[in-house]
């Protein structure tokens, strides 16, 4: 924890921020941001959140070493719940549970880039059950009960990812709906089209990928105002279950509009934290992964390559995933050593991640080139 204080306090020195000024970007005191600079205080996840948010650091940069994400959620589990806390406190709830909610839900968000589905789902399986319940048990006002449905929804989305991501199919389905219906009830429809988009991205891997595609076009007419980064998200799910479904011509304008979409942002508009992660090198890796499925893994592995590069090393999974990408455009394309050392540079970089989608993504690329799985 002192090691992690020092990262909090460089970061902010590094950025020329003094205490105070940090004070008014977070909700946090001068007081206590001190005594979580000098190790005196605990330091939370919704601490570091708060510093990356006000400070634009990732929170894989504040955290360390790939393994300290891994023992923050280790340390949760061990830990009660906000919403289990306040429950248990009292049966009326009101608006700091749901900022406190609000903030463990990006949290949690963040250390999806660093951990696999495996070892993150326990976690986020027991939040998602404490907050709904807390929802279903707690007396709370509308302007709280619209906040913490939100929450709920944006969890069920989570969690249904790393299910999803741990091989959990049946699961991953299921709470993708339940957080459905969490999104309706709070009056959000973007939410509702993420997770409807979510459960189309699932069903092209793993299903009838015709369905995923009515499915992922289905989230994008229901969110019909959604941010330009929002919509972006939900058309590139319907380009890959389009391209899935080998549909040439509508991946092709499904492309375009993803791009049109993104050109659209502004500083002037806020999007959900939801689609953080969500930038051109993302959009690249997209199409590429389009091109492959539609025939034209030489124009692809550029574009993959180009994003790969760009990754920070501590997101593993997804290096590693998009790494066999590079693989089998490689492999199409006729190269097979290029692909096989792509292959290495994927199994090497996923080394010791606890994710069903990525082992399963490595067996079927390994078969593709000839290699040992």
């Amino acid at each position: 924890m002192d090691d992690l204080a020092a990262r909090l306090r460089r970061a902010r020195t590094d950025a020329g921020m003094s205490l105070s000024a940090l004070a008014a970007r977070t909700h946090f005191s001068k007081p206590l941001l001190g005594l979580l600079e000098t190790g005196k205080r605990t330091i939370s996840p919704e601490h570091v959140v708060a510093y990356s948010r006000a400070l634009c650091v990732p929170v894989t940069a504040l955290y360390g070493s790939p393994d300290n994400p891994l023992r923050v959620a280790h340390e949760w589990l061990v830990s009660d719940t906000p919403a289990a806390r306040h429950t248990a406190a009292g049966r009326h709830v009101g608006p700091s549970l749901a900022t406190e909610l609000e903030e463990r839900v990006v949290a949690l968000r963040h250390l999806d880039d660093v951990i696999g589905g495996g070892d993150l789902i326990p976690l986020v399986r027991r939040e998602l059950a404490d907050a709904e319940r807390m929802v279903n048990e707690a007396s709370y006002d509308d302007d709280t009960g619209h906040r913490l449905l939100t929450a709920v929804g944006e969890l069920a989305q989570l969690a249904g990812w790393v299910a999803s991501d741990a091989g959990q199919y049946a699961e991953a389905q299921h709470v993708y709906l339940s957080g459905v219906s969490a999104a309706r009830d709070a009056g959000n429809r973007a939410l509702a089209g993420q997770l409807l988009s979510s459960l189309s991205y699932q069903m092209a891997n793993v299903g009838d990928p015709a369905d995923a595609a009515l499915l992922a076009r289905s989230a994008v007419a229901g969110a019909h105002d959604a941010t330009p980064v929002v919509r972006a998200l939900l058309l590139e799910r319907v380009a890959w279950a389009s391209a899935r479904s080998r549909d040439i011509d509508g991946t092709r304008r499904t492309l375009d509009a993803v791009d049109d979409a993104y050109v659209a942002r502004s500083t002037g508009t806020e999007e959900p934290e939801w689609v953080y992660w969500l930038d051109r090198n993302e959009i690249d890796v997209m199409a590429g992964r389009c091109l492959i499925e539609l025939g034209e893994p030489a124009r692809a592995e550029p574009l993959i390559t180009h994003a790969v590069d760009a990754y920070a090393p501590e997101h593993t999974r997804e290096v590693a995933l998009y790494r066999t990408w590079i693989a089998e455009a490689y492999a199409r394309s006729g190269e097979l050593d290029a692909a096989r050392s792509a292959l290495r540079a994927a199994r090497t970089a996923g080394d010791g991640v606890n994710s069903t989608r990525l082992a399963t993504r490595i067996e079927q690329v390994a078969r593709l080139v000839g290699a040992d799985a």
